[in-house]
């Protein structure tokens, strides 16, 4: 494994990472070593709430030793991923985005969202008793992760959604490859041409008809992307 490339893969908010399964392996195939990373709060133990800034010191006290790194972020690890690459730009040598989060909206459902998160939920719960309409309430405005969340990580989202990266996005000098499934509806397209725009050196691959988690879906395109890349920049 001596001379094959690290790449360090920053997960979404999941309990899991068998998602991601086909794309190391894929990953291996090409000569690369895929490193997922354990996230504090989903796929780690926590007793912390995080912020962005936490998870950016968490992020560098795991790569420290192999800095500049290739760093992969899907959805919220994306969030993760931007917000280290503009504080820490000489540690990304390689940055690659897909469907991340970190742009902030102002749409119905995302301000809905986001009173969920100030504690519109605790008025829910003293109004109802019923877990099932609790759940309904829950997935009508999109929140199926926050329904699902420890009380800790309840306010770690909240955290997480209130900040608002576009402002750093500037800061970002690593060349970044941006990978978004034109079906995404939890982050949708136009965050990926903000990125575009905004990261001097990066390039938008569009996949059509994948949703949110091209990773899971297009394991095949996603690697392929990936290796072309990084091979031609």
């Amino acid at each position: 494994m001596g001379d094959m490339k690290k790449i360090f893969i920053l997960h979404g908010w999941t309990y899991s990472t068998a998602a991601w399964d086909a794309v190391c392996s894929l990953l291996r195939q090409r000569g690369y070593d895929p490193m997922q990373l354990k996230i504090p709060g989903l796929t780690a133990d926590t007793s912390e709430v995080w912020t962005v800034e936490s998870y950016t010191t968490w992020l560098t006290s795991q790569v420290n030793n192999d800095v500049p790194i290739i760093l992969v972020g899907h959805s919220n690890g994306g969030r993760i991923a931007i917000a280290f690459a503009a504080a820490c730009p000489e540690a990304v040598s390689r940055l690659i985005l897909i469907d991340a989060a970190g742009i902030l909206h102002t749409s119905f459902f995302l301000q809905m969202k986001r009173l969920v998160f100030k504690g519109i939920a605790r008025m829910g719960k003293r109004l109802t008793s019923s877990v099932f309409l609790r759940k309904v309430f829950y997935r009508l405005i999109g929140a199926r992760d926050y329904e699902r969340a420890s009380p800790i990580m309840r306010l770690t989202m909240k955290n997480l959604i209130e900040r608002d990266l576009t402002p750093e996005l500037s800061r970002i000098t690593s060349p970044t490859l941006i990978i978004w499934g034109s079906k995404d509806k939890a982050t949708p397209l136009s965050d990926a041409h903000v990125m575009n725009t905004n990261i001097r050196k990066s390039k938008l691959a569009v996949i059509p008809d994948a949703a949110h988690s091209p990773h899971a879906t297009h394991p095949e395109v996603v690697v392929t992307m990936i290796d072309e890349w990084l091979r031609t920049e």
